[in-house]
């Protein structure tokens, strides 16, 4: 791949190398059944494209731009966001293993997790103001100092964090979460 810009191109089932995607920007695009464990991603600009079915595992994101990105059930184990470009940014993510991520300290508004797997990921300092957290399992995710203010978890499940230590003005909780928001104070909710 000698380009630095692809625009609406679709990608099937490529298996991607370090230097097929540094300093690429790709606009429209749609990436489909595609492996990236092989990369570190340096300066990439992604602008309304959409992933389904890639393979993330333990890659390497540094400096990456995701603008209108979609992501659909790919595979995000082990992989640390914390250096996702946060000058204009907007990502959701729809049946994805994102198990062991890191958002720390991110400004994620809005942000959009729908039937995903979040096992012990990191949410740190991160601003989710707004989020939908929608039918997602959140079994040992970190949140601490983080901003959930209208924050939605009311499908969500295995949560449980100190509201004392976070933001929580008007989010959202189903009856069945709350024994996860009490559970430092170590009593029996039947």
């Amino acid at each position: 791949m000698a380009n630095d810009f692809f625009q609406d191109q679709h990608f099937n089932g490529t298996i991607f190398q370090e230097e097929d995607i540094k300093y690429k920007e790709y606009e429209n695009c749609q990436f489909i059944n595609c492996d990236f464990r092989s990369c570190f991603f340096t300066s990439v600009y992604f602008i309304d494209c959409t992933f389904t079915g890639c393979n993330f595992h333990d890659t390497k994101i540094n400096y990456v731009s995701l603008r209108g990105v979609e992501f659909i059930q790919c595979d995000f184990t082990n992989v640390n966001f914390a250096m996702t470009d946060q000058v204009i940014y907007n990502f959701n993510f729809t049946n994805c293993l994102l198990d062991y991520t890191k958002f720390y300290a991110l400004k994620l508004k809005q942000i959009q997790f729908t039937g995903c797997s979040l096992v012990a990921a990191d949410f740190m300092q991160t601003d989710l103001t707004e989020a939908l957290f929608d039918n997602c399992d959140l079994r040992r995710t970190v949140f601490i100092q983080t901003n959930l203010t209208k924050a939605d978890f009311t499908t969500s499940f295995n949560y449980a964090f100190d509201p004392e230590a976070n933001k929580i003005k008007k989010a959202k909780f189903s009856l069945e979460g709350l024994p996860g928001l009490l559970s430092k104070y170590n009593i029996v909710v039947k």
